[in-house]
């Protein structure tokens, strides 16, 4: 009974940090290993499971994501149950879970698997020893991304665990003593040097390839279809001029970034962290010219020892110019930082394999790699001396698996900094210049009454503001919120919450939390009127269509207030629909066109680019149509927005009876005729808080404009001397006596005049 229990709660413990419970069930012992009838209980941390025949072990399953970094274009981890047995070798590969929106919609998913079954029957030990490189796998057009992120998780959790002398018995690496040498890079010795010393030395690698050249390579590949759609061009021009370097090296980042650029590049890397330069030139991309903000670079990969790496955005730092002397104009050039997962050994060679990709019909592609090896040149390199002490009686040395510490998947230390930290330490310009941006509408919100007496200069203030928004927090941070997120955070509730998730997207997480406590002063308006790029992109082309002349549409109201509720019942239905399958609400959540518009930029297919641009299309005549009547991120923002403690929006008792001014120049139609603002459609324009302040505009401010000048006209000099302009006189006893100014004033204004209450 002891032992039972005893069994159980280590099983849970090794369960406790791995998601292979969840998705185990999803299998059966058949789809990875012919005839196996039952799984095992789970071995280690991260936990493998055994699968048996009978009693007779076949090999062992296990998570990809409890090994590798698997997170794929939507930003959300790629679940693969792996079946490998004990020599270490694949024998089943089975997809059980994820948010892949290219395969939500559009590329059908047994597509994907049968690309990954070609994984099928790969021996990784040779990977694991560094002797063969990764396998290539069958790229799916359309779903390059998203198949290459898969092979990777795949191919570097089964060599994580090999070289953890788990699986593959001893023959994962051989026995090595301790090397007598070690070799460091010599972070001490730092010069500037030229461009032709750089590349002279091997500082600088390049990889020269003409369209002959690549032309030739595909008819050789046995691709029918790729040769005979060969690349455009003379033989003799430059396909591509690839040049990599090791930025990292103190030397060769000083001469390439300068003394500045170094500086900052060594305040972003964190311990263990790499970079590398890559700069290219010719007809061809190392970038890609499908590459958006939120994706991989798909075209460059880094391998060392039989492990891999592709960048993601957030790895890549766009350069302008090198600042060697002598350094050629390059089309483009990138600096990039090697993810936290990888661990690049700059003392060992290490090599760049370049993707190059054919266009074979309207929709397949044939692919072909080329490499470029790197062996960072001795002089960045510092050698110590180990010694080695073997006692007299030692044994026999004992073959043993040699594990690299850096290379190996192990249960982090507790000390270990978590990675949501890091991707927050390797941001702090975003998050700053966020966080200023959050503080200075927090302060045109609270000065609001100051900002808007200045019509002209509020305009531009706000115009600016949108601008930033749509093109820096937009386009460029990819910070756009979406009613995913709402769905999400809820279904997140249920099932789990975890903050580490929610932290690991800096700029989205702060924008929430900002979001979240503008509910209570202000409801949904600092959100869906500032901070939502698709609103900010909305309102820029209305105002240019306005500039334009484009006549502007103002629904009736009766049929605008019916419409308001479409949004409410968008919004209910992905809810409803998210708690039977968030993957589903996910899909139809594409009601939103964030993700084409904002996120990718519209490169995307037709059918979301119509749709993004029909809405566009029709906000030129009806100013934010898809926030007034679609948005269910809007309608999910209202309901709570409902709960603001404080009333910011002034308004007169003239207003909506019988002054319709408000109603009638609101952008969004959000006042209703009888004066009143309905904070569930308000975008928190400020449009009719101009209006309550000015005197030529505002029915109620020209009254007191007019009584304010005709006050003044009487209260003059010349009235009060006794000049040539009318004067107000009483009768007293017969004769005339002039009227005081304090009553004059009482009788314009209404008000008794300071002192002369009493009278």
């Amino acid at each position: 009974m002891i032992l039972a229990v005893g069994v159980t709660l280590w099983t849970r413990a090794a369960l406790a940090a791995s998601d292979l419970a969840t998705y185990l069930p999803k299998a059966q012992p058949s789809d990875f290993f012919a005839n196996a009838d039952r799984f095992g209980p789970p071995q280690g941390d991260p936990p493998i499971v055994p699968v048996y025949r009978g009693d007779q072990l076949q090999g062992f399953v296990y998570l990809n994501s409890d090994f590798a970094n698997s997170v794929g274009y939507s930003g959300k981890p790629i679940h693969i149950l792996v079946g490998i047995d004990s020599d270490g070798i694949v024998r089943g590969l089975k997809l059980v879970d994820h948010k892949e929106p290219i395969v939500l919609i559009g590329i059908p998913e047994p597509r994907i698997v049968a690309a990954m079954n070609s994984l099928i029957g790969k021996d990784m030990r040779p990977i694991a020893q560094g002797a063969e490189r990764p396998p290539q796998v069958d790229i799916v057009s359309g779903a390059t991304v998203t198949v290459l992120v898969m092979s990777d998780s795949v191919v570097r959790s089964a060599v994580r665990l090999i070289r953890t002398g788990r699986i593959g018995g001893s023959s994962a690496t051989p026995a090595a003593a301790l090397p007598p040498v070690t070799k460091t890079l010599d972070l001490g010795k730092s010069e500037i040097r030229d461009w032709a010393t750089l590349v002279g030395d091997g500082s600088v690698r390049r990889l020269h390839l003409t369209i002959g050249e690549v032309n030739d390579a595909f008819a050789k590949s046995g691709n029918t279809a790729a040769a005979q759609n060969p690349e455009a061009g003379d033989a003799g021009d430059t396909f591509i001029d690839l040049y990599v370097a090791l930025a990292s090296a103190p030397t060769i980042g000083r001469s390439l970034l300068g003394d500045d650029g170094y500086e900052r590049l060594k305040e972003r890397l964190q311990p263990g962290q790499q970079a590398i330069m890559i700069a290219g030139d010719g007809v061809y991309s190392f970038k890609g010219s499908a590459y958006v903000r939120g994706g991989i670079f798909d075209r460059v990969e880094i391998l060392q020892e039989g492990s891999s790496t592709r960048f993601r955005d957030r790895n890549h730092t766009r350069l302008g110019a090198l600042a060697a002397a002598g350094a050629p104009d390059f089309r483009e050039i990138g600096l990039f930082v090697t993810p936290p997962e990888f661990t690049l050994d700059p003392t060992q060679p290490w090599e760049l394999q370049l993707l190059v990709q054919r266009n074979v019909g309207s929709r397949d592609k044939a692919f072909l790699t080329f490499d470029l090896d790197y062996n960072l040149p001795d002089r960045y390199l510092r050698r110590e001396q180990r010694a080695v002490t073997v006692p007299s009686s030692a044994p026999a040395p004992v073959t043993q698996t040699s594990v690299p510490a850096a290379q190996v998947s192990l249960p982090a230390d507790d000390g270990e900094e978590p990675l949501w930290m890091r991707i927050w330490r390797s941001q702090p310009a975003s998050i700053t210049i966020t966080a200023i941006a959050l503080i200075i509408l927090t302060a045109i919100f609270f000065f609001q009454n100051i900002l808007v007496r200045r019509p002209t200069l509020y305009t531009w203030v706000r115009r600016g503001y949108l601008a930033f928004v749509l093109i820096w927090l937009g386009w460029y941070a990819n910070a756009q919120l979406s009613v995913v997120n709402v769905v999400t955070f809820t279904n997140a509730l249920v099932t789990g919450f975890h903050w580490e998730f929610f932290l690991a997207a800096p700029l989205i997480f702060v924008l929430w939390s900002a979001t979240a406590a503008a509910l209570l002063f202000w409801g949904r308006g600092p959100f869906c009127g500032w901070l939502c790029p698709f609103g900010a992109l909305q309102e820029l082309t209305n105002t240019l269509a306005k500039w334009l002349k484009v006549p502007q549409i103002t629904v009736p109201w009766g049929l605008h207030e019916r419409l308001w509720p479409i949004k409410y019942i968008i919004f209910l239905s992905l809810f409803g629909l998210s708690l039977y399958s968030v993957a589903l609400a996910e899909t139809f959540a594409e009601v939103e066109p964030f993700k084409t518009a904002i996120i990718l930029k519209f490169a995307r297919s037709w059918p979301f680019v119509a749709y993004a641009g029909g809405l566009l299309f029709i906000g030129l005549f009806i100013e934010r149509f898809f926030c007034r009547y679609l948005c269910p991120l809007g309608a999910a923002l209202a309901i709570p927005g409902r709960i603001r403690t404080f009333e910011w929006l002034r308004r007169w008792k003239e207003c909506g009876s019988p002054c319709q001014r408000c109603a009638k120049e609101c952008p969004v139609q959000s006042i209703h005729p009888e004066g009143h603002i309905n904070v569930n459609e308000c975008i928190y324009c400020m449009h009719c808080q101009e209006l309550y302040y000015d005197d030529q505009r505002c029915p109620h401010m020209i009254q007191v404009r007019l009584k304010r000048e005709k006050f003044q006209a009487m209260s003059s000099p010349s009235m009060r001397a006794g000049g040539a302009g009318p004067k107000t006189l009483i009768t007293h006893a017969g004769k005339p006596v002039p009227l005081p100014a304090s009553a004059r004033a009482q009788i314009l204004t209404g008000h008794p005049h300071k002192g002369d209450e009493h009278g």
